[in-house]
């Protein structure tokens, strides 16, 4: 047993210390009246208790070192031998070979009662401060903290993608001390989703699934994430902020809206009022129902390809499995596909893409396009399964087996699902707004709104195109667009949608092209291609922009005169199974409503005018020379 010495060299220090951090706690608890503890955020972690999780750990810890102490000299008082009478003195203490009075003369080696009571009662009063003290740490009622914090935002924008943070800087630009809330239930800040299927994959960084930092193509570094923590408030400040700013509330779900109550309702109950909201939700990824229907064995080795989680899941399962099919020809599944098909070369890994159409982008690019893609995403390590109608899926024998309707099978280890987007309406319903029955989406006018103070943006939004008539698009650049107009619409701006949003899709650092417009391959089409040069190529585009995105760099301004190039179109000999760079023209009623330019960059502004222009052209091969795609 130890001393008394040894005990208040070892206890009193911790004790003094602790003392008086519950005593500043319990007088700041009690100044603060009962202010609730910070809501947990992204990218600031507070320790497993939540915000305060150090100090609460920190009485906790001192509350067991006291009811140890409590224990311990208890333990101490039992062992203490009470007082003999006069006469049976010295007496010899139990095994310590000394007597009570040897022991009383070693001051700092004894046990005296008098110690022993004393402890007591002081590690006592330290336990019960401590408890005290954790017990105010604590809500005051079932009310969680983000009820009382966040009881109002005057802008709130739910969803925490592109759109919303689009918006979020529109805002801010033309409201300098607007407050602006966003409410995602994804667990990170907002950041931009087409690097998750492009540069990410190219990356020779092996903690690229930490760091989510890339190369583009024109080798310049960046993050996925379109702003760092400290761009942002904490939700808790918002209101009081002196001027203003953006604060993002993670992890959060809304799953009910009061739109005459201009309230929503999180799904931890929390309520926030608002004075004008932005719906931007985004979508959810279609699933294929011969896997939703297969049981679970099937389920976990599908990806459902869309978020940073699905990037960091599927890229440890591609380095651990030796065969990944892909299912959808589309814009994700192809992009996907050659970028696992790149990695196929070195690892090892058998890389296989189906789809019901002919070829890559069947529904996109005119036929012959379409396979001359096809070929060049073989040459990129995939094996190609046209034609494909997936009929069962099955797991058997530690393999996927895929079924086709035709009788053909296709055994795996994993599935990527890359068969489209689902607008996400589920508000819809609470807040009694319109649905569309054609394209899906929620129903906005030109001006993307709702109700007088709701906003719809991004994929979620099927409006009004003053040119084109009503539609939905599902591109980066569209919730670039729509997000900044909305944010514009929202600070009292009024402006109509007449912007014609791009896309693009790049199949490796070689290959890529920009669009705008209806691009269906089901109307009738034009193309004009030329000799590409080692200039025509995604990774020349973005070394002379100077931004892998590249709808940052896209512009509002009109190309009002264009320069045509003064050589003349190449014949259809000349120009036969060589597309290396062109021009795609899609009519409706003989007039140009969508325009791909094939490695073909930088010229979108003059695709724009054009299809706003709405004009009837004689000969599309002059058009043509407006890209000036015959230059060398």
């Amino acid at each position: 047993m130890l001393k008394c010495r040894a005990v208040w060299k070892k206890l009193a220090p911790l004790a003094r210390e602790s003392s008086t951090l519950c005593r500043q706690s319990v007088r700041r608890a009690g100044l603060n009246n009962g202010r609730p503890v910070r809501v947990q955020v992204a990218g600031m972690s507070s320790g497993p208790l939540g915000e305060g999780g150090e100090n609460k750990l920190y009485f906790l810890l001192v509350a067991a070192a006291g009811l140890g102490g409590v224990a311990y000299v208890t333990a101490a008082a039992a062992e203490t031998p009470a007082a003999e009478p006069a006469e049976a003195q010295p007496k010899v203490v139990a095994e310590s070979g000394k007597t009570v009075d040897q022991l009383q003369l070693e001051w700092g080696s004894g046990i005296c009662t008098d110690c022993v009571s004393l402890v007591f009662a002081y590690c006592l009063s330290l336990l019960l401060s401590c408890i005290v003290t954790f017990m105010q740490s604590l809500p005051a009622d079932s009310t969680s903290a983000s009820q009382k914090i966040l009881s109002h935002a005057p802008y709130l924008l739910i969803g925490g993608g592109t759109a919303s943070f689009a918006a979020a800087r529109s805002i801010r630009a033309r409201d300098p001390g607007a407050r602006v809330l966003i409410v995602t239930d994804e667990p990170d800040l907002p950041y931009m989703r087409p690097p998750l299927s492009k540069e990410l994959w190219f990356s020779d960084d092996p903690s690229v699934t930490e760091t989510l930092r890339f190369k583009q193509w024109n080798g310049k570094e960046r993050s996925i994430y379109f702003q760092p923590l400290s761009f942002y408030i904490h939700p808790e400040e918002l209101n009081s902020a002196e001027n203003g700013g953006v604060a993002v509330l993670t992890g959060k779900k809304v799953i009910h809206m009061d739109v005459r109550g201009n309230k929503v309702k999180l799904d931890d109950d929390t309520e926030i009022s608002y004075d004008k909201c932005l719906i931007a939700t985004g979508g959810v990824p279609r699933n294929i129902q011969a896997i939703e229907r297969a049981g679970e064995e099937v389920t976990k080795r599908t990806t459902l390809f869309r978020k940073i989680e699905d990037f960091k899941s599927l890229e440890k399962v591609s380095r651990n499995i030796k065969s990944i099919t892909i299912i959808g020809g589309g814009f994700l599944g192809s992009e996907l596909a050659c970028a696992l098909g790149r990695r196929s070369t070195e690892s090892g890994l058998e890389v296989i893409q189906m789809f019901p159409e002919k070829g890559n982008m069947g529904k996109v690019l005119p036929e012959y396009l379409s396979n001359w893609t096809t070929d060049k995403v073989k040459k990129e390590g995939v094996k190609i399964i046209s034609e494909a109608l997936v009929k069962s899926v099955s797991y058997r024998d530690d393999k996927l087996e895929i079924q086709l309707k035709d009788g053909r099978l296709v055994k795996t280890d994993h599935i990527v699902a890359a068969v489209g987007l689902e607008p996400n309406v589920d508000l819809a319903k609470s807040a009694g707004l319109e649905v569309d029955s054609d394209f899906g989406g929620f129903r906005v006018n030109a001006e993307l709104q709702a109700r007088s103070n709701i906003w719809v943006a991004g994929d979620a939004a099927c409006f009004y195109d003053i040119r084109l008539g009503r539609r939905r698009v599902e591109h980066h650049d569209h919730a670039v667009v729509s997000g900044r107009l909305a944010g514009e619409n929202m600070t009292g701006a009024s402006k109509p949608y007449w912007h014609q949003s791009m896309f693009w899709s790049d199949l490796g650092p070689d290959v890529g092209y920009e669009a705008i417009g209806i691009v269906d391959s089901s109307l009738p089409t034009v193309g004009v291609f030329a000799k590409a040069t080692a200039k025509d190529t995604p990774k020349a585009a973005t070394e002379q922009s100077g931004t892998g995105i590249r709808s940052e760099s896209e512009t509002e301004d009109t190309a009002i005169s264009p320069v045509a190039s003064s050589a003349p179109a190449p014949t259809v000999a000349e120009q036969k199974d060589n597309y290396g760079k062109g021009v795609i023209f899609y009519l409706r009623d003989k007039v140009v409503v969508g325009i791909i330019l094939w490695n073909v960059f930088n010229r979108m502004p003059v695709a724009r005018k054009i299809i706003k222009d709405g004009e009837e052209h004689a000969d599309l091969n002059e058009v043509a020379k407006l890209f000036n795609i015959h230059d060398d």
